[in-house]
């Protein structure tokens, strides 16, 4: 199958698909403020419920930074990060390369979870089919899986649009 966009055209669209401040993250924002998480900015002082945004300085640049509780959030796009959802579909046209790329950032993301779980941080990724789509989960539902997981003390897991799993991870390759 033909691609429906002229290659300059494919290339302007998947350019202007944005890596911060996405509508997913923007909601997960919106529903940890209003469970009485404040966002703050990176150099403030640490505070019981604060959480940071896109930390460079940790493994995979977390969309959501909870110091107090050592806890990291992700929110993951079903498409970028393989999802096993109604959201992920292969691509029709140069199936070869998005596939390869996909899988590079399904890699990329085994070797931060675990490197930050080295690191004594909780992780959490919150899929996005958990927060848009036809099976979203309600505001309610989302807002207590997240302080359920955060308050609770669990390891690693995630979200989708079934509720809360834990989640196995394997140890780091050694290089």
């Amino acid at each position: 199958m033909t691609d429906v966009h002229d290659k300059a055209t494919r290339s302007k669209n998947m350019r202007a698909i944005g890596t911060r401040d996405t509508a997913i993250e923007k909601r997960l924002a919106a529903l940890l403020t209003q469970a009485g998480f404040d966002f703050r900015v990176q150099d403030a002082a640490l505070a019981g419920f604060d959480f940071r945004v896109q930390d460079a300085a940790l493994a995979g640049r977390p969309d959501f930074v909870i110091d107090a509780w050592q806890c990291i959030i992700f929110t993951h796009g079903c498409f970028w990060h393989h999802h096993d959802c109604y959201l992920f579909k292969v691509p029709a046209t140069r199936t070869d390369f998005w596939l390869d790329k996909i899988a590079k950032n399904v890699e990329r993301d085994e070797r931060d979870l675990s490197t930050l779980i080295e690191q004594g941080w909780r992780v959490l990724i919150v899929w996005e089919c958990a927060l848009r789509g036809r099976l979203k989960l309600n505001d309610t539902d989302l807002t207590e899986r997240l302080e359920e997981w955060i308050c609770g003390g669990g390891q690693t897991a995630q979200i989708d649009t079934q509720g809360i799993h834990l989640l196995t991870v394997s140890p780091p390759r050694k290089a």
